[in-house]
């Protein structure tokens, strides 16, 4: 099992907001009920990135970073209806204790910036009821010499699909281009600071996204801090 990508110990912090926000401006703390739509594209996502977003993709997670050297992110859920998109739920987020880079390597700390399908899951913890092929395993399990902030961060995972193998466990340690770029990248579940490469949200927000992420309607995640997103 490989866990460097996603280990850490950073230090503790609060517990991370949930939203279902009408607004489509990425980090809105309004609430509401009603979704966003008539989005003909993911806002704030330039034409390079939006290109690479599959025709078939009805669902996208998207990781708004707050700066290229920032570990704040905030995680917006759009649903693609039609040939509109709807911002469904929004969370408060961390990535790369670094921030992002458009050239990951092992051990750099910073999150890699680009377009992923998201394909397998799993976690310590039972499968809550995912969509998406889930391997629950104590192997996921932190190490407990790591702050015990962090012991429950792979409580449940998403695999974000950085070079990996496709329909494996997300903690399969196979990397296809080579151990030096860096892999076992996930979302998963928040300590309240950045993490060594993944994205992490509340508990509720994993939950939410592995009961609604559905293969069937190939999702993907764009990622990087807001300056990339556009470029």
């Amino acid at each position: 099992m490989s866990l460097t990508a996603c280990g850490g110990t950073g230090d503790a912090g609060g517990a991370q907001k949930d939203s279902a926000t009408q607004s489509a401006t990425p980090g809105s703390a309004q609430r509401a009920d009603a979704r966003a739509v008539d989005l003909k594209r993911i806002p704030d996502v330039g034409d390079r990135l939006q290109s690479q977003i599959p025709a078939k993709a009805r669902q996208v997670v998207a990781v708004y970073g707050e700066g290229k050297d920032s570990a704040d992110s905030t995680v917006v859920l759009y649903t693609k209806h039609g040939s509109t998109w709807d911002r469904t739920r929004s969370w408060d987020a961390h990535n790369g204790k670094k921030g992002w880079t458009t050239d990951h390597h092992e051990g750099d700390k910073r999150s890699p910036v680009g377009v992923f399908t998201l394909t397998d899951a799993g976690g310590v913890l039972p499968d809550p009821g995912a969509k998406l092929p889930y391997t629950a395993s104590a192997s996921f399990q932190a190490p407990h010499y790591w702050a015990k902030s962090h012991w429950h961060d792979f409580d449940y995972v998403i695999a974000i699909d950085y070079n990996r193998v496709k329909g494996t466990s997300p903690n399969d340690p196979t990397r296809p281009e080579g151990q030096s770029k860096g892999g076992s990248i996930w979302l998963h579940m928040d300590h309240g600071s950045g993490t060594s490469a993944c994205v992490s949200l509340s508990k509720s927000g994993m939950r939410y996204l592995l009961r609604i992420l559905d293969p069937d309607q190939h999702p993907v995640i764009v990622m990087g801090d807001k300056t990339e997103l556009k470029a």
